[in-house]
């Protein structure tokens, strides 16, 4: 092992005959350092009189062999490129040295062979330090980099900064050539990339050796990856839109606004409006007035609207069970009034589409002041108890995330409930129009030539009530979260009753996500059949799922093949498996071979 220097530069200032007496920084170094051992030194051909440069070696770190080549004469570059080039590039370490207090060199050095320095460095990667040695003669020594004072006669710290920033060099000043400059600083910083050399040698040696060894050896076989897994799209949330196509379709409407005069009618569902509005739970008994500490709301609810009974009033809207009658509300603003359908569009929308309202209310009124009327009117309708309710507040409202967050309030409770499911010996309480909305199936059941139509108390039958409740709540908040892998199919199978097709792909994002997740001790461990699971994705109609588990079932095939379970795939299934298995059969032929051949020399694998 060998570690080759090359420094350029002579540190000396010719202008003083006692510099000229003190030894050179190289041999400095190799005399002071505890790290340096046999040193030996010779002088090649003279140039002009002047040695081309000097070669000293010795041993540092006790075994490593350290040639360096000392320069002092910047001609070997005009005089002898080749040997030059050669040094550089022989070079595992270089060291440029000059004099701070010989500008004329330093220029020379700066103009005219650090170009050269840079062209022979060229696609190398040789760490080079840069060493200004002497103290200023200006005084003491300038260490600040804007400083002018020595500019013209010595050389900067700036300029020396910025040279080594030309070469990506190491700068270092070096007032004197005592112990600690030569031996902590300088010493230091180049031991420093010593190492760094020897084990970027080592590294490359050992990587040379074992691809000498592996261009000798009988090559294990190479695994190959297994097949990529089907990609599971998700379908993207459609809750908002289901929320409107109610108010559209006024399926289940409960709540009917007419103007004083009797002359229209505006349907609506009672727990939509309660789960955006204070005002509304209070004028639907949902909350006492004692409930609500905003008195604003209160007397809002009482100048704007009257709930009112009685057979004078137009026929109930349809999809209401006879038992449960509709409220009627008298709306006595009638500016309001007139844009209550476009006020129940913004509500149903998701309640953040402030911009849009504004923008319908101007159309229809043509009047800003009643524009401003309305509007103030509809801020106070959502404002939150407690709280300013500015324009500011409407646009950046939250109330975006109302409906997940305050529908959640009236799930599995009696409030304002209007059918109650019968599951297991409990009941659940919930609401037509949540459910109307959010599932086809049930709108069909509750809106067609079904007893469940007209009926309060409707059975549920094939799940149980953790799951049908779970069930539920997807639809009330658009979210679920199953604890184990068995509740999310035991809901998968609910939603597929249910034809609620975004709940069955959340499902079974869950179920993959848990799988892939599993470690391979684990995997072969638990208790789970995916066998089981595979059976009852492909009898719920989910091919999606199904398809991701044979793919699951035949990269893991050496830990299923050991499972009971998997005696009962089917043949199809087991054609598929067989085809698509990791490690191939192929691999497991190969890797044989090789365990062979490896025991028949007598020799250790060391990749098994």
């Amino acid at each position: 092992r060998s570690v080759n220097i090359v420094a350029f530069g002579n540190e000396r200032d010719d202008g003083f005959s006692e510099d000229n007496q003190q030894p050179s920084l190289i041999w400095s170094y190799l005399g002071r350092s505890a790290l340096i051992s046999q040193i030996d030194s010779s002088l090649s051909a003279s140039h002009v009189g002047n040695p081309v440069f000097t070669e000293y070696q010795a041993c540092v770190f006790g075994n490593v062999r350290l040639v360096v080549h000392d320069c002092p004469v910047w001609d070997i570059f005009d005089s002898d490129w080749y040997t030059s080039r050669s040094l550089i590039g022989g070079a595992d370490i270089i060291v440029i040295k000059y004099s701070v207090n010989d500008k004329t060199s330093f220029q020379e050095l700066k103009d005219s062979y650090v170009p050269m320095i840079k062209k022979a460095l060229n696609h190398c990667s040789v760490p080079v330090i840069i060493s200004a040695i002497g103290a200023r003669k200006n005084g003491v020594p300038c260490t600040c980099p804007l400083c002018t004072s020595d500019r013209r006669s010595c050389v900067t710290t700036s300029e020396g900064v910025q040279l080594a920033k030309e070469l990506g060099a190491t700068y270092l000043e070096l007032h004197t050539l005592n112990d600690f400059y030569i031996q902590k600083y300088f010493g230091g910083v180049l031991e420093y990339f010593m190492i760094q050399s020897l084990n970027q040698k080592s590294s490359e040696k050992m990587k040379k050796r074992k691809k000498m060894q592996k261009c000798h050896r009988v090559q294990p076989p190479q695994l190959e990856q297994p097949e990529k897994m089907p990609i599971l799209k998700g379908e993207a949330s459609h809750y908002d839109t289901d929320l409107h196509n109610l108010l559209c379709c006024c399926q289940c409407a409960d709540v009917a606004f007419y103007p004083e005069d009797l002359s229209t009618v505006v349907e609506a569902h009672k727990i939509i409006l309660c789960s955006v509005s204070h005002l509304f739970m209070l004028l639907f008994e949902v909350k006492s007035p004692a409930d609500i500490p905003d008195a604003s709301i209160v007397r809002m609810a009482q100048s704007l609207f009257a709930v009112e009974a009685g057979a004078a009033f137009p026929p109930a809207p349809r999809g209401i069970p006879p038992c449960v009658p509709p409220v009627r509300v008298v709306v006595k603003d009638s500016v309001f009034c007139s844009c209550l359908p476009d006020i129940l569009h913004f509500i149903y929308s998701g309640a953040f589409q402030w911009e849009r309202l504004e923008e319908d209310i101007k159309k229809k009124l043509k009047d800003p002041e009643k524009t401003e009327h309305v509007l103030e009117k509809v801020k106070c309708i959502l404002k939150t108890p407690g709280k300013l309710n500015t324009v500011k507040d409407c646009r950046s409202h939250q109330i975006k995330r109302l409906y997940n967050t305050s529908l959640r309030l009236f799930f599995n409770t009696p409030v304002l409930a209007d059918v109650i499911f019968k599951i297991q010996g409990a009941t659940v309480p919930a609401h037509r129009a949540v459910l109307v909305a959010r599932c086809e199936v049930m709108a069909a059941m509750f809106n067609g030539n079904y007893l469940e139509a007209n009926s309060i108390l409707v059975p549920v039958y094939g799940v149980s009530k953790d799951t049908f409740l779970s069930f539920l709540e997807y639809l009330y908040t658009d979210s679920c979260c199953p604890a184990s892998i068995l509740q999310a199919m035991s809901l998968l199978i609910c939603a597929e009753m249910y034809q609620v097709m975004r709940l069955q792909h959340i499902c079974e994002l869950y179920i993959i996500t848990q799988l892939q997740s599993m470690p391979s001790r684990e995997l072969a461990s638990t208790s789970l059949s995916i066998v089981s699971l595979l059976k009852k994705a492909k009898f719920h109609n989910s091919d999606c799922l199904s398809t991701w588990l044979l793919h699951f079932i035949a990269t893991n095939y050496l830990i299923f093949s050991q499972k009971p379970e998997f005696q009962d795939l089917s043949v199809e299934e087991r054609n598929f498996v067989e085809m698509h298995r990791w490690p191939s059969n192929l691999y497991l032929k190969q890797l044989a071979d090789y365990r062979n051949y490896v025991h028949s020399q007598k020799c250790h694998c060391t990749v098994m």
